[in-house]
């Protein structure tokens, strides 16, 4: 359903005369500050330096990191969905899977060892919740990775919904190796370029590092509070 703008102008008038202000007609010129550190953070440092960078990260955010390669790669997330206990399992609905070659294991053993495995389908919005709710793992895939922070970062999409990753109780994200940056300063640019050359960005883009968590009670840290308990990164070297 698309929704209609009503009064936008009126509204507009009345917020820049309550400033004291009028209105602009034109864009605005972005300044070019003289001082930019946050250019400057791992500027120089490699994928493998990045890669040293994220496992420190992962530590201090109580998240598994596991390294693997394409031919590995089936082995390797179903070690980590078994050391979860098994399904339910969910997951986006992306090309992806196939390229690297999860059909066999998500669509064929999972099912053959009894356990639940359930595609994202954007014609069942509430058959996908009602999924995401009741599983044990939840599996997506991070588009730009932060190094620094340990962030995975995901672009929703009608085949990727955002509750796959913070309903089922364990989450793991699939992280092409390529994907990994310094911070959170070059995904802003990223998806900057993205949009300048007139790609889709995503209208919902989540930050998400690690598990759930909650400091806000007397500062003592809580990991598993409104979402998944267990969060692990699977890098796959893909460079």
């Amino acid at each position: 359903m698309t929704g209609t703008i009503q009064n936008r102008e009126a509204f507009l008038e009345k917020i820049t005369n309550s400033l004291g202000k009028s209105r602009r007609t034109n864009g605005v010129t972005v300044p070019e500050w003289k001082h930019r550190p946050q250019d400057t953070v791992l500027s120089e440092a490699t994928a493998d330096k990045l890669i040293e960078v994220l496992k420190n990260q992962c530590l201090k955010i109580h998240t598994s990191l596991v390294m693997t390669d394409l031919k590995t790669l089936p082995a390797a997330l179903n070690k980590v969905v078994q050391d979860y206990g098994g399904g339910p399992v969910v997951s986006w609905k992306d090309e992806r899977f196939t390229d690297w070659g999860l059909d066999s294991l998500m669509k064929e053993q999972w099912p053959s060892e009894n356990i639940e495995f359930h595609q994202w389908d954007y014609t069942k919005v509430e058959e996908n919740i009602r999924q995401a709710e009741r599983a044990n793992v939840g599996i997506t895939i991070s588009e730009i990775t932060l190094a620094e922070s340990g962030t995975v970062v995901l672009f929703s999409a009608k085949d990727k919904g955002r509750t796959v990753s913070f309903l089922p109780a364990t989450y793991i994200a699939l992280i092409p190796k390529s994907t990994i940056v310094p911070r959170i300063t070059q995904a802003a640019q990223k998806m900057r370029e993205m949009h300048l050359s007139g790609k889709e960005v995503a209208s919902c883009i989540n930050f998400i590092t690690g598990p759930s968590n909650s400091a806000d009670i007397e500062l003592n840290l809580v990991v598993g509070v409104h979402g998944p308990v267990k969060a692990t990164y699977i890098v796959i070297e893909d460079l």
